[in-house]
């Protein structure tokens, strides 16, 4: 099978830098604004987006992880769901502005369960969506607020993003 490069790393950092203007003007600023990386690869994904807030606006977004492993609905759950906080921050995130950072965007499962965990223990003010890759097949009525490439594929097609953090290279491949 055929690997095609979607976006190498120039274009990961223009993306980056479009989203984190979008989250700007969306939130029209950075007062009550959360990020919320979903680990893995949105958790370093929400850093970078942080990172270019703080050059653009001077100022430091509370960012932080989160797991969705016990929200998820393929698998079975063994540990009761209200005993587990899915979510890694330092700030009280009631009645904040939180955006939901992920790598791919695919059938909006992980979406949900990323909602169901954060919903569970808090009260934002409005959740949001940034993705790096939107690569459509949604089963849930789902969509991003901020998207870095929209990448039509079949459903036997792999999109695989790689960040220099735990990947060594910065790169989207569909393969």
């Amino acid at each position: 099978m055929s690997e095609r490069i979607i976006l190498d790393e120039a274009a990961i950092q223009r993306t980056i830098t479009r989203i984190a203007h979008e989250i700007l003007e969306y939130n029209k600023g950075t007062d009550n604004l959360v990020l919320l990386g979903i680990k893995t690869r949105g958790a370093f994904l929400a850093n970078r987006i942080q990172e270019k807030i703080h050059s653009i606006e001077q100022c430091n977004v509370p960012t932080g992880t989160i797991d969705i492993t016990h929200f998820r609905d393929d698998i079975d759950n063994v540990t009761q769901q209200s005993d587990i906080k899915a979510f890694d921050i330092d700030v009280d995130i009631t009645d904040k502005v939180v955006i939901i950072v992920d790598d791919v965007l695919y059938t909006g499962r992980t979406v949900r369960a990323s909602l169901d965990a954060i919903l569970l223990h808090s009260r934002p003010v409005k959740i949001g969506l940034a993705t790096l890759v939107d690569r459509g097949h949604r089963e849930l009525p789902i969509r991003a607020d901020f998207v870095g490439k929209n990448i039509p594929t079949a459903r036997d097609e792999s999109v695989s993003v790689y960040l220099n953090e735990i990947d060594h290279q910065n790169a989207v491949i569909i393969k």
